[in-house]
């Protein structure tokens, strides 16, 4: 994917102006920018982005980054990402929800889910920390 095509995250911005910065360092503002920019980077294989948003306390955070690695790849190497739908948002200070459709395939098969995330601020950061499957 070139970076000036559309990005993946369903916000019709350039890849270049939208989730990149965040995939490149930047901080992102609020939950809800760092749940649109963890779906882009499982389009685009941006691994490193999930592992470093990821809260420590989360199921399947792992010391063991290249197992971790290999796991995520793995997912993204068998699903397609094809279209992201924010349903919900709600948040205060230290924590928030977004909850979003994600039409995903895997091998041919539908495997789109919905999700109530829920995301946590530590040291003026958001990191998700787990969903809950609707």
């Amino acid at each position: 994917m070139s970076i000036n095509s559309k990005c993946p995250c369903g916000s019709n911005r350039k890849y270049k102006l939208c989730c990149k910065p965040f995939h490149a360092g930047k901080l992102a503002p609020n939950a809800l920018t760092l749940m649109k920019s963890r779906y882009c980077a499982y389009a685009l294989n941006e691994y490193k982005y999930i592992i470093n948003t990821t809260h420590k306390d989360n199921v399947e955070f792992t010391e063991d980054k290249k197992t971790w690695q290999r796991s995520i790849q793995n997912f993204i190497k068998q699903t397609k990402f094809e279209n992201l739908d924010i349903v919900d948002f709600s948040d205060d200070e230290l924590q928030a929800f977004v909850t979003f459709r994600a039409k995903l395939s895997s091998n041919g098969e539908d495997t789109s889910f919905m999700e109530k995330s829920r995301f946590i601020k530590e040291n003026g950061r958001w990191y998700y920390i787990d969903g809950t499957l609707i």
